[in-house]
C-alpha cells in the first residue's frame, strides 16, 4: 500500500501536551469535562464529500461550544503497551468515528472514549448480510435473502446445484450484493444464469449475499436520516439508468413527504442496530416497505441540499445531548 495516505486536513493538529485517556469518569455522558472531540477519517479517503461532511460537523459542534479537531486514521497515536493496556494519546473525550477500521474503533472505545457512531454498530452495518441477520425477527420487512457460503480460496468454482436452488428459490431477475460495499458499487443484478454464473465468477471469494429482486422498486428508494432514534430528514432517490438509485452512480435526489410507515420502519431499525445516525434506504415494494440496507456513515450533503434541513446540526445537538455540554 502506498505510503502517506491523503494528507492532513485543516483543524488537524492538535494542542501540545497529549494526554493519555485512562480515566474511567470520562466513558459516560453526562459530565461537564467531555467538550472537546475528534472527527476521526479515513486514512487513505480523498472523496471531497468526506472531507466536507467532517467540516461541516466541526462548524455545528463549535458553535454550540463544542471543539473538534480533524484527523485521519493514523495520525491519531493509539497503542498496545507492553503491559497490556491501550492508550490513545488524546484531549479528546468523544469521536465521530466516519471510518469503518474495525481495529482503531475498538480501541479507542477500550481507551474510553465515546464513540459516534460505537464500534460494534459500525461494524454490523459495514456488512450488509450481518445487518439483516441482526434485524431478523425484529418485524422489520426485508426481501428474501440467502447467504453465500464462505469460500476461503479465489477462484474456487461455486457448486452448480447451489446457483440452481439460489434461482429456483428466488427467481430472475435477482440479486447479487457483496457484504462489504459502498456506494451501490458492489450490487449487482443477474437476469438469468449466464449472467449469475458471470457475477459469482467476478465476486468470487468474496463474502456475498443472494436477495429477492424488487421490481417495483427498480430505479427508486427513500433514503432516511435518522439520528438518535428519530428520523429528521429524507429525500427520494431516483436512476433514470440504473436499478440502483445511488447518487454516486448517476441518481438524483428529490424531496419526499415522508410516509408514517417509512418513518417509522427507518426509526426501529436504526435503534435495533444501536445506532446515534444511520442513513437507512428503504425500497418501494409491491405490498408495502421493504428495509433495503443500513448505513452508519451515510453522507448527509445530498440530503441537505434536497431538502434544506440541517441534518449536521441536529447530529450536532445528539452529540451535545449525549456529551453533556
Amino acid at each position: 500500500m502506498a505510503q502517506g495516505g491523503a494528507g492532513p486536513l485543516p483543524g488537524s493538529l492538535f494542542p501540545a501536551g497529549f494526554l493519555v485517556l485512562c480515566d474511567p469518569l470520562r466513558r459516560h455522558c453526562g459530565g461537564k469535562r467531555m467538550k472537546k472531540g475528534l472527527i476521526l477519517l479515513n486514512a487513505y479517503a480523498s472523496m471531497k464529500a468526506v472531507s466536507g461532511q467532517a467540516a461541516r460537523l466541526q462548524q455545528e459542534l463549535a458553535q454550540r461550544g463544542v471543539t473538534t479537531h480533524i484527523l485521519r486514521n493514523g495520525q491519531l497515536p493509539v497503542e498496545i503497551t507492553a503491559a497490556g493496556e491501550i492508550r490513545a494519546q488524546t484531549q479528546a473525550d468523544f469521536v465521530i468515528y466516519l471510518d469503518k477500521d474495525p481495529y482503531t474503533s475498538l480501541m479507542l472505545e477500550k481507551a474510553g472514549l465515546r464513540l459516534f457512531n460505537r464500534h460494534e454498530a459500525i461494524q454490523i452495518c459495514d456488512d450488509k448480510l450481518a445487518t439483516f441477520i441482526r434485524l431478523a425477527g425484529a418485524g422489520i420487512p426485508m426481501p428474501r435473502t440467502l447467504p453465500a457460503p464462505l469460500c476461503y480460496y479465489p477462484g474456487t468454482p461455486v457448486d452448480p446445484a447451489f446457483l440452481d436452488r439460489i434461482a429456483d428459490t428466488l427467481g430472475y431477475p435477482l440479486v447479487v450484493k457483496e457484504c462489504l460495499g459502498s456506494l451501490g458499487a458492489q450490487v449487482y443484478r443477474a437476469d438469468d444464469r449466464e449472467g449469475l454464473e458471470h457475477i459469482v465468477g467476478t465476486v468470487d471469494n468474496r463474502r456475498h449475499l443472494y436477495q429477492q429482486y424488487v421490481a417495483h422498486s427498480a430505479g427508486r428508494d427513500i433514503r432516511v436520516i435518522v439520528i438518535g432514534g428519530r428520523a429528521v430528514a429524507a429525500m427520494r432517490r431516483v436512476s433514470d439508468t440504473d436499478f440502483r438509485s445511488n447518487i454516486e452512480l448517476g441518481g438524483r435526489g428529490e424531496p419526499i413527504d415522508l410516509p408514517a410507515e417509512v418513518a417509522a420502519l427507518a426509526e426501529k431499525a436504526a435503534t435495533l442496530l444501536e445506532l446515534d445516525y444511520a442513513g437507512v434506504d428503504v425500497l418501494f415494494g409491491p405490498d408495502g416497505y421493504l428495509l433495503c440496507e443500513v448505513n452508519s456513515n451515510a453522507f448527509f450533503e445530498g440530503i441537505e441540499a434536497v431538502t434544506g434541513h440541517n441534518v449536521a446540526g441536529d447530529y450536532a445537538d445528539h452529540i451535545v445531548r449525549c456529551i453533556g455540554c
